[in-house]
């Protein structure tokens, strides 16, 4: 199986460190976000990944070179201009069979193979790995109807979401709905396979999930990986 892990961001939110480095080569313990992945990857029996680069591309090819260092082929797709975060899928090749996509800057416990069989299970056309969230508004929030009335009042709630681990996996035909090299989301591509009526279906997944995106929650994935290292890699002995 392929995958292709999207590495072309500019990590703004993370700023200003993804000024001089891209945010999939953000250290994580001793090793960056990326090459945690990778060794997940090859640990569920991925050896040949693309990356999607843009944003100092050269910094990721000069680290991770053909990936024989990590026992894996590694190719580079590059933007020449932001394509959004499924817009990058359509410029790489031979995606003939089921494939994975991931963002390079997620820090779980998910296991790929348990998903990829899930997928294939629920014979979708699409798989999104999800999370449960919760949101908690440290104020009072205030329901009304169309006008000035005020029909509800709700102090501090919680608000539990689903969402998505920036983790898929999908079937080559999703390639139908990816215009060639134009600029596309993941949102607005979920909701095109939706409204032509295909298996679109989620994975629960309960156990650990962060995202990178923010300099709060890098901090906690830093700390996180370094009291739970064995749960990541188990297979490298922690």
């Amino acid at each position: 199986m392929k995958a292709v892990i999207l590495a072309g961001g500019k990590g703004a939110r993370l700023a200003p460190y993804t000024k001089i480095l891209p945010k999939p080569l953000m250290p994580i313990g001793d090793q960056p976000i990326l090459e945690v992945i990778l060794h997940q990857m090859k640990m569920a029996g991925i050896d040949e990944v693309v990356l999607t680069v843009g944003h100092l591309s050269e910094l990721l090819r000069a680290f991770f070179q053909d990936g024989s260092r990590l026992g894996m082929r590694i190719y580079y797709s590059y933007e020449e201009y932001p394509l959004g975060t499924a817009g990058p899928i359509s410029l790489v090749r031979d995606l003939n069979d089921t494939f994975l996509v991931t963002n390079g800057d997620v820090l779980t416990t998910l296991s790929l193979p348990d998903l990829i069989n899930f997928h294939r299970e629920q014979k979708a056309i699409a798989t999104i790995a999800s999370h449960h969230r919760q949101t908690k508004i440290d104020l009072g929030v205030i329901q009304k109807d169309g006008g000035p009335s005020i029909t509800g009042y709700i102090e501090k709630p919680t608000y539990d979401y689903l969402v998505s681990m920036g983790i898929y996996v999908f079937e080559p035909r999703v390639l139908e709905y990816i215009p060639y090299n134009q600029y596309l989301d993941f949102p607005d591509l979920v909701r095109k396979l939706i409204q032509n009526g295909e298996n679109v279906v989620a994975y629960q997944f309960d156990g650990y999930w962060q995202d990178l995106g923010r300099p709060d929650d890098y901090e906690a994935a830093t700390q996180d990986f370094e009291k739970m290292r064995s749960q990541f890699l188990p297979e490298l002995g922690g």
